[in-house]
């Protein structure tokens, strides 16, 4: 197997685990887990097995200076939001539809790099942004005995704008560009975790144990699966086959987040619903296979 091909079949089970979030998330609210505790105990696993294997098999140092805590920590909080969101939407709307509008993050980073950062805004990139439109209006009205519940829409729409302001972050600030990419990714699990902490102290609420076999096998799941293994696997593929590529094969997250939602979840797919995804995979893949200029990158 030829470098290529192997960055593309780990970036397609790198991208399939990530999908699997709802997989562990709906049964552990069946369970009366609530977001904000299956999270924490999520990252709090995830925090720990990371940097074990981090710090003592990879023998990465994972000091960092204060300077790079600034922007640490901030990152880390955007990360949670997205998840946070995300987890939340599955509430209201399904985990295929929910991943899907995840997606869009490509064209709210375009469109971020435009406003803020004076990159030209091209007619792939405004076509993108005129089929995702498309994509969401037809999703809204995907059934035709309900429209989609807009607080569903919104949280996704909030996962995909913190992501993408995540991935801005990353690319525009140099003391992260200069980082280990592997202590990189431990930190941002690190403060994820810090802000469901600090999260659960403000609220007054605590944090509610975790009290059955099942439910812990369901939490270390979503540790391990699509939090560890996921990140670790698309990390070693950005290396193989480049971002570009890798951020293509992020069109497996809701073809397989769709497909677990209608054969685990029995979630009905109409075709205004399969209409838009399509639409909305299409504008996504439109801007990332945009050719960029060498000062872009």
């Amino acid at each position: 197997m030829n470098t290529k091909t192997k960055g593309v079949v780990l970036g397609i089970v790198g991208e399939a685990l990530y999908a699997t979030n709802s997989m562990f998330a709906i049964p552990l609210y069946s369970l009366g887990m609530s977001s904000n505790d299956m999270l924490f105990f999520c990252y709090l696993i995830a925090t720990v097995l990371y940097g074990l294997w981090t710090a003592f098999y990879q023998k990465i140092s994972l000091k960092i200076s204060m300077k790079e805590a600034f922007f640490l920590f901030p990152l880390g909080s955007l990360f949670s939001i997205s998840t946070l969101a995300l987890f939340s939407s599955y509430h209201y709307i399904g985990v295929g539809v929910a991943t899907t509008l995840l997606f869009i993050y490509p064209i709210l980073v375009a469109i971020i790099m435009t406003v803020f950062f004076k990159e030209k805004m091209t007619m792939k990139t405004v076509s993108a942004i005129l089929l995702t439109s498309a994509g969401v209006w037809l999703l809204y009205y995907g059934k035709s005995d309900e429209k989609l519940n807009m607080t569903g829409v919104l949280l996704s729409f909030v996962s995909a704008l913190a992501y993408a302001l995540y991935l801005v972050v990353i690319k525009k600030a140099s003391v992260l560009q200069k980082m280990n990419e592997r202590k990189l990714t431990f930190y941002v699990i690190a403060f994820s975790f810090f802000i469901f902490v600090v999260q659960s102290v403000l609220s007054g609420k605590g944090i509610a144990p975790i009290t059955t076999p099942v439910a812990l096998g369901y939490v270390a799941g979503l540790a391990i699966f699509p939090t560890i293994v996921s990140l670790e696997t698309i990390t070693v593929v950005v290396r193989l086959i480049g971002p570009t590529t890798t951020a293509i094969l992020g069109a497996v997250e809701p073809l397989t987040a769709l497909l677990i939602g209608v054969f685990l979840f029995n979630e009905q797919v109409t075709i205004k619903i399969a209409g838009g995804i399509l639409l909305i995979l299409i504008a996504v893949t439109s801007v990332v296979f945009e050719p960029r200029d060498v000062s872009e990158k």
